[in-house]
């Protein structure tokens, strides 16, 4: 499949979208982001990087960095993580207190900011740094060892981190955060503020199309938990527009407010794509565009 030509349809189907959508606003680091860039790039299981638009430009991953924080903690921690975090989609605001509540203090799912957090406060626990564990790990996996936190986004999230506060310290009532809160707060802003590329990204997120095998031939995960983090993208990796997502795209994919998204074609190859400008629900519009438009153009879907 010659990706390249694909990458170059896809972006001039989209065009007329680009610049389209708000910046997220409640992050003054990310407000001021130009909303008329674009990128997208594609990996393949050899490692080979095939890119059009902004492709090379970093933005901060946001969300993004949920789906490898959620893998690690598999990795060294195994099943038991689903103990303290549910598998389905929440159906409500990724940043929501009200559900909590009526779940006793467990996440619907780990891709919710509540779900995220108890996910970080695991990994903590195993590894004891767990923002500089998943840094080490995603440097490792993009083959870029300049991909960094950035300390400005850090600090903007943790002066308008009140509600993830609260979401921590509601669990932490429940007995569902074993580190201390502010400790948790502090790993879970750096890890959000953590910078890279689509090509980036496309390379990292190659051992979910690999089932579970890392860069280097090493296996990270087994095929059934590369099958569980896929499964789990699918059905709550876009917020509460999940199922639109699947719906259109067909596709795991994991979003985050910094615009970009990073989707996987298992047994074939791994997308990114980044245009800043979001809907509603916190997904990039022209980026859902350009994974529609590759999947109808290629047929390459989970369905």
């Amino acid at each position: 499949m010659d990706y390249q030509a694909l990458l170059e349809q896809v972006a001039t189907d989209i065009a007329p979208l680009i610049g389209s959508g708000t910046t997220a606003e409640y992050i003054p680091a990310l407000a001021s982001v130009d909303p008329r860039q674009f990128g997208m790039a594609i990996a393949d299981l050899d490692g080979n990087v095939f890119g059009v638009g902004d492709w090379q430009t970093p933005f901060s991953t946001q969300s993004i960095t949920k789906v490898f924080a959620l893998a690690l903690a598999l990795a060294e921690g195994g099943d038991s993580l689903w103990e303290r975090v549910g598998r389905e989609p929440s159906g409500n605001p990724f940043n929501s207190l009200v559900q909590l509540e009526y779940e006793n203090g467990i996440p619907r799912n780990p891709f919710i900011n509540a779900g995220a957090l108890v996910v970080t406060d695991r990994l903590q626990t195993l590894t004891g740094d767990a923002s500089s564990e998943l840094l080490r790990f995603l440097r490792e996996e993009s083959q870029n060892p300049d991909v960094a936190f950035d300390a400005e986004v850090a600090a903007s999230e943790q002066a308008h981190g009140d509600r993830n506060a609260a979401l921590a310290h509601f669990m932490a009532a429940y007995g569902n955060i074993d580190n201390p809160v502010p400790m948790l707060l502090d790993h879970y802003f750096w890890q959000c503020s953590i910078e890279m590329s689509c090509a980036d990204l496309a390379r990292a997120g190659r051992f979910l199309a690999r089932h579970g095998l890392r860069a280097d031939g090493s296996r990270l995960l087994t095929r059934s938990e590369a099958k569980q983090v896929n499964a789990v993208m699918l059905t709550c990796g876009t917020y509460d527009a999940a199922g639109e997502f699947a719906y259109r795209v067909g596709l795991p994919g994991k979003s985050g407010v910094g615009g970009g998204i990073v989707a996987v074609v298992p047994g074939a190859c791994t997308l990114a794509t980044w245009s800043p400008g979001l809907d509603a629900q916190g997904n990039s519009v022209a980026a859902v565009a350009a994974l529609d438009r590759f999947t109808t153009l290629t047929g390459l879907s989970v369905f």
